[in-house]
């Protein structure tokens, strides 16, 4: 956590730390108003120092160590990762090169999302989709709720139980690589390919590594949806998040319409959030 707390300037350290112990999942900084923080679903502020430019412009040097050039990839993307595994997301004025958005600068508010590893989380959940054999799975949740965390640990259960997976960890946000070590302990059965593009390193990790599950984070488009069918094609099994508030919201969205219609998720886990506790619930997935 020493890093997570350096992010920021001193006068706003203290407030931060006193609520690590509490496991936050997000800490937000908006300009002209305190620091408040994303724990168990729901916000509070922490701080009666109301956020300035200048706090902004030194959480960003320290997150790229001064040298801003080195992360435009990811700030393009609207986001950036320190060495420890925190995605930083950006928000302030888009700026273009040609048709292509090149960067963000003057920045308004920033969101350090901390990552978790919860050991047992999954225990409840994970006979009902091995029975037999993994099932391909689809996590829903609205933003916020842990799909990650469940994600990461449904990884490591299943690779600790002999399963063959590979990780298409776009964000880098599901083992928080840095100098080829994961942050996350994903099991010894895992290979994990982080910056590349979801369907492309997804078409990579199947035919280098030969995978019998096939996991990655978010959902987004139908533009993942060829990724999907081809690895279902290989007989590959899959394993996912994605961004849904209810049941009735799948069909709003054509891509989980679609992913429906293709029945090759067999699983839906649904987290629901009750007094700050998440509650697992698994059914069948298609139409």
């Amino acid at each position: 956590m020493n890093e997570l707390l350096n992010l920021f300037p001193k006068e706003l350290r203290q407030a931060i730390a006193f609520t690590l112990e509490k496991k936050p999942e997000e800490i937000r900084c908006r300009i002209g108003h305190p620091v408040s923080v994303l724990i168990g679903g729901k916000g509070q502020q922490i701080s009666t120092i109301n956020i300035t430019a200048e706090h902004l412009d030194y959480l960003f040097e320290r997150a790229t160590n001064v040298s801003a050039h080195t992360f435009m990839e990811e700030i393009q993307n609207g986001y950036l990762f320190t060495a420890s595994g925190y995605r930083i997301g950006l928000c302030g004025t888009v700026y273009y090169h040609g048709q292509s958005i090149a960067g963000i600068r003057d920045f308004t508010s920033v969101n350090v999302r901390i990552p978790h590893a919860l050991p047992g989380c999954a225990d409840d959940i994970y006979p009902q989709l091995t029975q037999n054999h993994f099932r391909s799975t689809l996590i829903f949740s609205p933003p916020g709720y842990g799909k990650t965390t469940l994600l990461r640990e449904l990884i490591r259960k299943l690779s600790y139980s002999g399963y063959r997976l590979s990780v298409a960890d776009e964000r880098g946000e599901i083992a928080s690589t840095a100098s080829r070590q994961a942050f996350f302990d994903l099991g010894p059965n895992t290979d994990v390919m982080t910056g590349g593009r979801k369907g492309e390193s997804a078409m990579m990790l199947l035919r280098a590594m030969n995978p019998q599950i096939l996991a990655f984070d978010e959902i987004t488009d139908l533009g993942d949806l060829e990724a999907i069918r081809q690895a279902a094609g290989c007989g590959t099994s899959l394993l996912a998040t994605a961004h849904a508030f209810d049941r009735s919201s799948l069909d709003r969205r054509a891509v989980y319409h679609e992913l429906r219609k293709t029945g090759i998720f067999e699983k839906a886990v649904w987290i629901q959030m009750h007094n700050e506790r998440r509650n697992y619930f698994v059914e069948d997935f298609g139409l």
